[in-house]
């Protein structure tokens, strides 16, 4: 797992400046690969420019999120707004869907409908096309892990998806044009089966933002090493409870930490402080810690 960055505003600039690269990469592919498959006879490439359309839509969404989830807390909302950045994610994850359904139906009408053989031109359109968009998915899913964004992992994937339509449309696009005539719906067939990969990977992402609107637990690593920071503070005994939660791109934490029964009030009061800073100061993306300390139950 890839370390957090402890700095708050760090992370979440890095986060939008990588998704404004995304958004901006959205809009030139959308328009080239629009473009293209009205010119190129390819009704798989004007299905993969449209599902950009989208992607543009959906980058502005996590942009949104994003933005939201790092206001400060105020009267209204005690805990912050981090779970906008959850529910960008379920919105993009919505998006993925609705796109996979609508190229499936278009590609299942357009089956019934002949027409011309894509042009030769289109498959270095897609080419360029693939590789941009395999890009933007690895450096997307590399700062979402990193910075601890749903919705940005979320949005890689989406990339992803448009890379794999992409690919689909340059096979079904090369088998029209080396199959000849009665081999132009390989074009429709490569676009109905992109989106089944579109739909597959938008079921997958909104079953993990729904996980954690719900609080689901995080990776249990995560648990670990919150326990080991708080073991090492001098005058903890244990670890009784440690429960941990996601909001946005940061983790609340309550725990309950056991100390010697005898020891005074005010010494326990300060072990509870040096946990919260111990854990606040990790590379975890903490924003906040409730420390409740319990006596060691020996004594």
């Amino acid at each position: 797992m890839a370390k957090l960055n402890p700095n708050p505003q760090s992370r979440y600039d890095r986060g939008v400046n990588t998704v404004l690269v995304g958004l901006s990469s959205n809009v030139i592919l959308a328009v080239i690969k629009i473009i293209t498959g009205i010119f190129g006879n390819s009704y798989a490439l004007m299905a993969d420019g449209i599902e950009s359309t989208l992607d543009i839509f959906s980058s502005m969404v996590v942009l949104g999120g994003i933005k939201i989830s790092e206001l400060p807390a105020d009267e209204n909302h005690p805990y912050g707004h981090g779970k906008a950045e959850s529910l960008a994610a379920m919105t993009v994850s919505l998006i993925l869907l609705m796109a996979g359904i609508g190229i499936a139906l278009k590609s299942g009408i357009d089956l019934l409908q002949p027409h011309h053989t894509p042009a030769f031109f289109t498959l270095i359109v897609l080419i360029g096309v693939i590789i941009a968009k395999e890009t933007l998915f690895r450096v997307l899913s590399s700062v979402g892990k990193s910075v601890n964004s749903l919705s940005i992992e979320t949005e890689a994937w989406h990339h992803r998806s448009d890379a794999l339509t992409s690919m689909a449309a340059f096979i079904g696009i090369s088998i029209a044009i080396i199959g000849g005539k009665n081999y132009e719906s390989a074009d429709d067939w490569a676009a109905l089966a992109a989106s089944g990969i579109i739909l597959f990977n938008g079921i997958n992402m909104l079953r993990h933002a729904v996980k954690e609107i719900m609080d689901h637990a995080p990776n249990p690593e995560i648990e670990e090493k919150i326990r080991s920071i708080a073991n090492h503070v001098f005058g903890v005994s244990a670890i009784e409870k440690c429960r941990v939660r996601k909001s946005g791109l940061n983790l609340f934490v309550d725990i309950h930490v056991q100390v010697n029964g005898k020891m005074q009030v005010h010494e326990a009061h300060l072990i509870g402080h040096q946990v919260k800073d111990a854990l606040m100061g990790s590379s975890l993306g903490i924003a906040d810690v409730l420390v409740h300390i319990e006596p060691t139950s020996s004594l």
